[in-house]
């Protein structure tokens, strides 16, 4: 009999689904997945529930019963939360609220998924430790501050142990740059298929990019994780600008064409997280950022050329 059930809320998405694939290999736990839709290609082990997250009865049978809900799901992103900042603060921030409600009213636990991309803003003291005062410069993050600030506070007064996991920049497998996320996932493919690449800005804006498997991984180790800590920045501590992405796919592809636009203002110039809080419980490797890129490469390649047969 398996020893916890474990919820992931979105787990179609791109970290939902990577998630799923490293959580059910464990023989302890549980995995089910909870989105809108059922997924097109579902993970062997996985149990799938489709529902609205928004409604709450239907929510509410979703989490009845489970251990552990990790929740991914977000319906803005850093690049449309300007003007959908009320979709953010209207329905993802109070809905999940109302989550909090089930999870501490049943006794059960949970894993926030927030953005260390965005929740800091501008920060002079890099690499970002968790202690770092947030100041987040677009709603996206504004958001998730708010949903960190609800969970913190019950923490506080509930004496639960809810968990907030601050995510850099992740890239791999099942990313689509078209939901309005992934640098690195468009380079790459625009690399392939020898299109043009957008850069807003001078091509000198650092983000701390890690490989999607050992953000998962990292999750991972804190499913089993039963300390003091509240907030961990799940990062490779490594800063890349996305000049450097491109110098890099040129290595490895060859030349494409890069055209530079102007700045948005949503974008912070450097991000780079401090990750020594969660190195002390995940103990497992951590790809460079040159590695993630070729096995990420290596990977769309071989899908291609596999899906024109």
């Amino acid at each position: 009999m398996k020893d916890k059930k474990v919820l992931i809320i979105g787990g179609n998405g791109f970290i939902g689904r990577n998630l799923a694939k490293i959580l059910v290999k464990r023989n302890d736990l549980e995995v089910f997945s909870f989105d809108l839709a059922l997924p097109r290609e579902e993970v062997a082990g996985v149990e799938y529930m489709e529902g609205d997250f928004f409604d709450d009865l239907v929510l509410e049978n979703a989490v009845k019963g489970m251990d552990l809900v990790i929740h991914s799901l977000s319906t803005v992103n850093p690049g449309n939360s300007n003007e959908k900042y009320m979709q953010g603060y209207g329905r993802d921030f109070l809905q999940t609220i109302k989550l909090c409600k089930m999870i501490i009213d049943q006794k059960s636990n949970m894993i926030f998924l927030s953005s260390g991309g965005t929740v800091y803003g501008v920060q002079e003291e890099q690499p970002i430790k968790e202690t770092a005062l947030p100041v987040p410069i677009n709603h996206y993050g504004s958001v998730k501050l708010c949903i960190e600030n609800v969970i913190r506070t019950f923490n506080t007064q509930r004496h639960t142990k809810m968990r907030i996991a601050r995510i850099s920049n992740p890239f791999g497998p099942g990313q689509d740059y078209h939901k309005g996320v992934g640098f690195v996932d468009a380079a790459i493919k625009k690399s392939i298929c020898k299109e043009t690449l957008e850069i807003w800005g001078d091509g000198e804006n650092i983000r701390d990019y890690i490989y999607i498997e050992d953000v998962c991984k990292m999750l991972e180790a804190l499913v089993d994780y039963d300390g003091k800590e509240e907030v961990f920045n799940l990062s490779s501590n490594e800063g890349i600008s996305q000049n450097m992405v491109v110098d890099i796919l040129k290595k490895i592809d060859g030349e494409f064409d890069v055209v530079y636009k102007a700045a948005r203002s949503v974008d912070v110039r450097k991000i780079v997280l401090d990750n020594s809080k969660i190195k002390q419980i995940y103990k497992g490797e951590i790809r460079t950022f040159e590695t993630g890129v070729k096995e990420y490469y290596n990977y769309l390649t071989k899908k291609i050329n596999t899906d024109k047969k």
